[in-house]
């Protein structure tokens, strides 16, 4: 676990600590920003949920991209099979009324098979056609968003709006908020932890580690690569459909509006590259992308810092950690290796003192 979380919290300290020269440099007082940034994001119950709101559709689609990478499935769709979740979750809340008890867990299976059915179209023609997965799942993140525009602007559109977007849905399919808190970031943790089990503790999770470490040892070894494949690239596009569909239940319009969801795809596919396709280093980097993005308007108000210093943080996190991610490892080893020896030398040292005094 410590080599897990530790270059993750080592690559978030030397972004703070870049992000503080720099503001210094541009003539802004670093303290000062960085004290409205936290304070927006965190040191108070509203930002704090807003940023744990924030955090749901990023750890989603962290995960997501997590999945697809570390089990060799170059998934790059997971802006089209967000919009496909948001747009089936929307068009099941509109079509369909039932009590929420009913109504909110068939939302999230119709937005996870949403996700994994738009995935699954990318992983089928690379097993029919051989087609690269990194091509197909690019151009349908176009198909995706033109056909949902289409959807929003036609069939679906609510006209008694001038702009695209749908109708809200109906109040069942509505996840509960309580006192600002919003319970679509729990469904994101349950998430969380079901793929954190399956993927370190399970039969199929193991082949999905060893189809991404090498799949020609692992066809040697044993494991089922076909269907390894096909079964990862369906939880990576059903993880980015959950996020897609909790846009919906538990945001604040319940509708599809156009350029909903904005970067929050592509946030994730670069969450995970940073966090080396680590389950755990995900979920932090996840709630620290949060923080910034937050924070960041807050930090705008309070000291005229623009808001875009966020995307500079995040820039930073990526460079270093991409950039240094061997040598911050080596690191860590080493000083682990350094610790066990003295430790290993202290006993030792002990047991010849105990000798000596027993002879004597």
């Amino acid at each position: 676990m410590k080599k897990q979380v530790l270059p993750a919290l080592i690559g978030i300290v030397v972004a703070l600590l870049a992000g503080l020269a720099i503001l210094w440099a541009q003539g802004y007082p670093p303290l000062q920003s960085y004290a409205a940034l936290f304070s927006y994001s965190l040191f108070s119950k509203f930002a704090f949920f807003s940023t744990l709101d924030k955090a749901t559709p990023l750890i989603l689609t962290g995960l997501s991209a997590a999945v697809g990478f570390g089990s060799n499935c170059v998934n790059l769709g997971q802006p089209g099979q967000f919009l496909i979740g948001a747009i089936a979750v929307t068009a099941f809340g509109i079509a369909v009324d039932l009590p929420a008890g009913l109504m909110i867990p068939l939302s999230i299976l119709v937005a996870l098979a949403a996700g994994a059915c738009w995935s699954g179209i990318a992983a089928g023609l690379r097993r029919r056609f051989k087609m690269d997965e990194f091509i197909t799942t690019l151009m349908l993140n176009f198909i995706a968003d033109y056909f949902t525009l289409y959807l929003i602007s036609g069939p679906m559109l609510d006209r008694r709006m001038y702009s695209p977007l749908t109708p809200m849905t109906n109040p069942g399919a509505w996840l509960p908020i309580w006192n600002g808190f919003g319970s679509a970031f729990l469904v994101a943790i349950a998430a969380f932890a079901v793929v954190s089990v399956l993927w370190n503790r399970s039969k199929i999770g193991y082949e999905w580690r060893a189809m991404g470490q090498n799949p020609i040892f692992s066809r040697t070894g044993g494991c089922r690569n076909d269907s390894a494949y096909l079964g990862a690239m369906l939880l990576s596009g059903a993880l980015a459909g959950l996020a897609g569909g909790l846009m919906i239940m538990g945001g604040m319009q319940h509708r599809f509006v156009k350029g909903i969801g904005a970067n929050y795809a592509w946030d994730g596919v670069m969450i995970a590259i940073v966090a080396n396709n680590n389950m755990v280093a995900t979920g932090l980097y996840a709630l620290f992308f949060s923080v910034l993005q937050t924070g960041a308007m807050g930090m705008e108000l309070e000291t005229s810092v623009p808001s875009e210093f966020s995307l500079v943080l995040q820039a930073i996190v990526v460079l270093f950690v991409v950039a240094s991610r061997e040598s911050t490892r080596m690191l860590i080893n080493n000083i682990a290796a350094e610790l066990r020896m003295r430790r290993a030398r202290g006993r030792d040292k002990g047991m010849g003192d105990g000798r000596h005094a027993s002879n004597g």
